[in-house]
């Protein structure tokens, strides 16, 4: 089987709800995709970024799965989902009346037809230009005071962010309680900005 066009190497699939970012409570099947060409310090899915660890399984069976969930939400997580060829996965869903919603560095080319595309880049691997033009949600982890002037930059100066998207704020979890109050007043100081809190690991949920 050709992995993106028939199977993808997955991590795992579970129904939840959306634990941050605009789409916060919303129901979905998530979907991790196993394989990641940015290796954060700070992820807290490390083991996804072998892609080899993990079974490649048919995008039909994928979808089936999906249809079965309350939700018609399909959230596509990683690793870095975009490693591989989205097209036929997302082709499936939407034609099973399935929503399509990505998470991405944005650092691969971008592909698959998607409802809602969340571009968080990181620090240590750019995001392709193309990215910023499409983007419904820039959303930047803060790990340090400096992160809010890498913030800036990523919605104002490298492609220029379109100017729907929605803009967050997230501090890395293992920083919250220090983080947390820096992001609040620069918010309210930079008000097109919003907070995302990783509200399923205060809840205690996947």
């Amino acid at each position: 089987m050709e992995i993106g066009a028939e199977c993808l190497p997955i991590m795992e699939e579970f129904y939840s709800l959306q634990g941050e970012g605009y789409n916060t409570g919303v129901a979905a099947y998530f979907v991790r995709v196993g394989g990641c060409n940015v290796g954060c310090y700070f992820c807290d899915v490390k083991e996804a970024w072998d892609a080899t660890k993990h079974s490649l399984t048919p995008i039909h069976d994928i979808v089936e799965r999906a249809k079965q969930i309350p939700a018609k939400t399909v959230v596509v997580t990683g690793g870095e989902p975009m490693l591989y060829n989205m097209d036929n996965l997302c082709n499936q869903m939407k034609q099973n009346g399935i929503r399509t919603l990505l998470e991405t560095s944005g650092t691969a080319t971008l592909s698959g037809n998607w409802d809602w595309i969340c571009l968080s880049p990181k620090e240590n691997k750019a995001a392709l230009p193309e990215y910023y033009a499409v983007a419904n949600e820039l959303k930047m982890v803060v790990c340090h005071k400096d992160d809010f002037e890498r913030a800036e930059y990523h919605a104002n100066k490298v492609a220029k962010v379109n100017p729907d998207c929605k803009l967050f704020l997230q501090p890395e979890w293992g920083m919250q309680k220090q983080l947390a109050p820096l992001i609040v007043e620069y918010i309210k100081q930079n008000p097109k900005w919003r907070i995302s809190q990783q509200i399923h690991k205060y809840i205690d949920i996947r």
